[in-house]
């Protein structure tokens, strides 16, 4: 387990010692960065306490491992929304009260303040992202614009990079073949829907590079190993912001969904890491989270047109998965879809890979 808990540069700067009062446990990356600026900085300012960050490549594998061994490491972790369900129903996972969050800024109660579904009983949403695809402006200067681009050779040529699993890639296959963002689950869930997704995919996968880890995707883009590539949108506006790369993304079949901070059955730290949880999910914490990169905030008390990028002068809103002009041919997440069909669907997909 050593072997993922490895602490995050963006927190080595504290010199902190292992035996931090909490340990939160999240993506690494931009991501991991904009974490630590808008919520680990400010709770260890504000209460004293000791806080540090580590990096997995995806949290819910070693958490359910740790708590399944008796061996728990990590006092907060931040998931996806369908595993933060689905080990909530494990019994891997804290839970926690709607009603012991904080209200938001105007006064209005947490359970009335967050938006529909961004608390659950065992987790509390730190923000909505979304799964796009993005291309490389100097390549293709005008276009692609919607998602069946992404499977057009002919018109873009070129590699593709794909995360490596069934979740969202399945759905933008799709949507790719035409199929409204409204009908994809109803699609998907039967045989035929499943068949035709893979059949789109086919039309791509001799020019496919896999990534795993949310960095990877970015970098290839970069490195030009593809021409566009799906990728969590925050890492791809932090890419093209902070380091001027020419990376564009493209909304249409965006995939949105809330990401988690949930706490771990036996956590070392329980009180504080409920602590944790309250301050990084205030008002306040979500719009510096927003500030940092360009994940929408789950309270309503939190969103605002005014919210400014760290650079002091990029308005945040166009950038969000949220904004309406974003949601066009959007997509949300279906938790309970992934819950009942993620160990089928992957182990199809993995078959799939092997062919």
């Amino acid at each position: 387990m050593k072997k993922i808990l490895i602490l995050s540069t963006a927190m080595t700067s504290f010199g902190f010692a292992a035996n931090a009062d909490i340990t939160v446990m999240s993506w690494g990356g931009a991501y991991g960065e904009a974490q630590t600026e808008a919520f680990i900085k400010p709770f260890i300012a504000a209460t004293g306490k000791n806080a540090i960050m580590v990096d997995s490549d995806n949290p819910a594998t070693p958490v359910k491992a740790m708590v399944e061994s008796g061996n728990v490491t990590v006092d907060v972790a931040s998931l996806e929304y369908a595993d933060a369900i689905r080990l909530c129903d494990e019994g891997v996972l804290e839970p926690i009260d709607i009603n012991s969050l904080p209200a938001g800024a105007d006064g209005t109660p947490a359970a009335e303040d967050f938006l529909p579904g961004a608390v659950t009983e065992c987790g509390v949403s730190t923000d909505i992202w979304s799964n796009v695809f993005a291309y490389d402006t100097t390549v293709f200067p005008e276009g692609p614009t919607k998602a069946a681009d992404f499977f057009d050779l002919e018109k873009f040529p070129g590699k593709r990079g794909l995360k490596k699993g069934a979740k969202a890639v399945l759905e933008l296959a799709l949507m790719g073949d035409g199929v409204p963002a409204s009908e994809v689950y109803a699609v998907l869930n039967t045989p035929e829907g499943v068949d035709r997704a893979f059949a789109k995919l086919d039309t791509i996968k001799s020019e496919v590079v896999w990534w795993e880890a949310g960095s990877q995707a970015p970098q290839l883009l970069a490195d030009g190993e593809v021409v566009m590539t799906t990728a969590y949108n925050g890492r791809i506006f932090a890419a093209a912001m902070n380091e001027g790369k020419p990376f564009q993304i493209v909304w249409d079949g965006q995939i949105y969904e809330n990401e988690m901070f949930v706490v771990p059955k036996g956590a070392p730290n329980m009180a504080d890491a409920m602590e944790f949880i309250k301050f990084a999910t205030s008002t306040e914490g979500l719009r510096k989270s927003a500030e940092q990169i360009s994940y929408g905030p789950a309270r309503k008390s939190s969103l605002a047109t005014d919210i400014i990028f760290k650079d002091g002068k990029t308005v945040m809103a166009p950038h969000l998965p949220t904004a309406p002009e974003n949601l066009t041919n959007a997509l949300e997440t279906s938790a309970d879809f992934w819950v009942d069909h993620d160990a089928e669907l992957n182990e199809r997909f993995q078959a799939w890979l092997s062919q």
